[in-house]
């Protein structure tokens, strides 16, 4: 009945997203199509919504793929929310005005409260020119252009923040990395920071669903790059891959930066790497377990973004700087948040790492047990570990399963590791990527020949015990006395890439068929305890 109920609420949010799109405002200035003239001479066009009362301010600034003219239309009397809200299910009511873009900051709520809002076309993309590179050093440079001639208007106080979901916080990685003298600060809602780790190949294994789905359904008429093939062609992180790494080291400004636990497949490794990756030294951590778009247009979180803003684009004293840099939000379940704290830092500092260690009968153990082995044909089949908690515990950050693995032959294995959580023999689900409902707690994956060093290869000798230190990704997890934890190993992705029951789009390269021995003893799960 519950899968039932689900299958139904996805049906009726298709047909009609929980989405609220509100009139424009009046008293709001709106240019469409204005050009700007990059460093080599493209012209770019942007659309500016301004305040109509005369003066300076602070812009708010977005630069995608996705049309800065793709907004909602209005048909038989109503605006319409853009078809993405119905391909992807959303978590809860989102509402915004009638000039927002798909992920980008809604002039309503920005122009009123005295900013400028500039929603750009990329270079090579809709109404601008060019030909487009895909995750370039070009996209920053755009940017960067793009920022100097907002920062020097005749309605601009010289100070620019960049703000956006997704693509629209990929890019502000590349343009603060250039360091332009405009930008004043940025806030990346879930973004990640390396396209080969995070998305393409993640812990080495090749993501099928996702990518080719969203690259597939860009306008690429003039995009010089393909993707897909590049996936196929180059899978380790060579060159062609380093190139679309931005050095995140380079950002010192202020940076407000989402890091999400229900974007496993997507943004939310990049994120927590970019909190730690840059050199901010006035950087925030905003935690959530919501939808990724919900939490977004959130009265939560437009709160925090317009402080963030306030302060380092007006100069008001707000507090911000005297904010703690985490904000985390604790869930008991996909529904329901236990707790949201402030922290000192990332992960917090009260986290006890301790292992957990496999043994037989399908048990995990704090102390290590007698060696033994246990062994899996794949793809097909599956292992698992448990683990009841005997008193009330929060798992706070990531995990990492330290295993030793053979094979008994020279073919490559891929892991996939999933955490989930039980209450009364119960799977609890959690919000997943792409609007999946019905998520477990966390993940992680592993190629056997890309251990080690990320995306190189490594002989696999049939017969030798090899250690792999497998990467889990972050979450905030309450487990109640008697709740059990469920580490568990399998040869394929263990949801079906289904708009209706599994987890549209998300697919990956299955495991080459074989077996695999897991090595007990020392094999062990770090997980992240909160002490009190």
């Amino acid at each position: 009945m519950e899968l039932l109920a689900y299958v139904f609420n996805r049906i009726h949010g298709m047909l009609r997203p929980p989405v609220k799109v509100a009139e424009p405002p009046e008293g709001i200035v709106f240019e469409q199509d204005v050009l700007v003239k990059t460093r080599d001479g493209i012209a770019l066009r942007v659309n500016v919504y301004r305040p109509s009362a005369a003066g300076q301010y602070p812009v708010l600034m977005s630069l995608h793929p996705y049309g800065k003219d793709m907004l909602p239309k209005r048909i038989l009397g109503r605006y319409q929310p853009l078809i993405t809200y119905r391909l992807m299910r959303q978590a809860g009511v989102i509402q915004h005005s009638a000039w927002t873009g798909w992920e980008a900051p809604d002039p309503a709520f920005w122009v009123p409260r005295g900013y400028v809002v500039v929603n750009a076309d990329m270079r090579g993309f809709h109404s601008s020119g060019g030909q487009a590179r895909l995750f370039s050093r070009q996209e920053g440079e755009d940017y960067y252009d793009l920022i100097e001639w907002a920062g020097a208007q005749d309605w601009s106080s010289g100070k620019v923040g960049l703000l956006g979901v997704s693509y629209l916080a990929l890019t502000q990685w590349r343009a603060a990395a250039l360091q332009p003298p405009s930008l004043a600060a940025i806030c990346p809602w879930e973004g990640f920071t390396d396209i080969y780790r995070d998305l393409a190949f993640p812990g080495g294994v090749r993501e099928d669903g996702f990518l080719p789905f969203w690259f597939g359904r860009l306008d690429r008429e003039r995009v010089l790059d393909n993707l897909r093939q590049d996936q196929m062609d180059h899978d380790r992180c060579d060159e062609l891959w380093q190139a679309r790494i931005p050095e995140i080291s380079e950002i010192t400004i202020p940076a407000l930066i989402c890091g999400s636990f229900s974007d496993h497949n997507l943004h939310s490794g990049g994120s927590f790497h970019g909190f730690q990756g840059i050199s901010s030294s006035q950087k925030w951590l905003y935690t959530h377990r919501n939808g990724k778009w919900a939490e977004f247009y959130s009265r939560n979180g437009l709160d925090f973004q317009s402080r963030f803003f306030d302060h380092f684009l007006k100069d008001i004293d707000n507090g911000m700087d005297q904010t703690p840099p985490v904000r985390l939000e604790v869930r008991v379940d996909g529904k329901t948040v236990r707790e949201v704290r402030e922290e000192s830092t990332w992960p917090p500092s009260a986290v006890e790492w301790t292992p957990l260690y496999l043994a037989d009968g399908e048990k995990l153990h704090p102390e290590p047990r007698p060696n033994g082995t246990v062994t899996v044909d794949f793809p097909s089949g599956r292992l698992q570990w448990c683990y009841r908690f005997d008193r009330d515990t929060e798992l706070t950050g990531p995990m990492s399963l330290l295993v030793e693995v053979s094979v008994e032959d020279a073919t490559d294995r891929h892991l996939f590791v999933g955490i989930r959580k039980f209450h009364r023999d119960r799977e609890v689900y959690f919000e997943g990527s792409y609007g999946f409902g019905r998520d477990m707690v966390t993940r992680g994956w592993a190629r056997l020949s890309g251990r080690g060093e990320s995306g190189i290869k490594n002989p696999i000798v049939p017969g030798n015990i090899t250690p792999l230190a497998i990467e889990i990704l972050p979450s905030s997890t309450f487990f109640e006395a008697g709740d059990e934890l469920r580490l568990e190993i399998a040869g394929r992705y263990p949801y079906r890439k289904h708009p209706l029951l599994g987890q549209f789009p998300a697919a990956y390269q299955p495991s080459p068929p074989g077996r695999l021995t897991v090595h007990l003893g020392q094999s062990h799960l770090l997980i992240p305890v909160m002490g009190s």
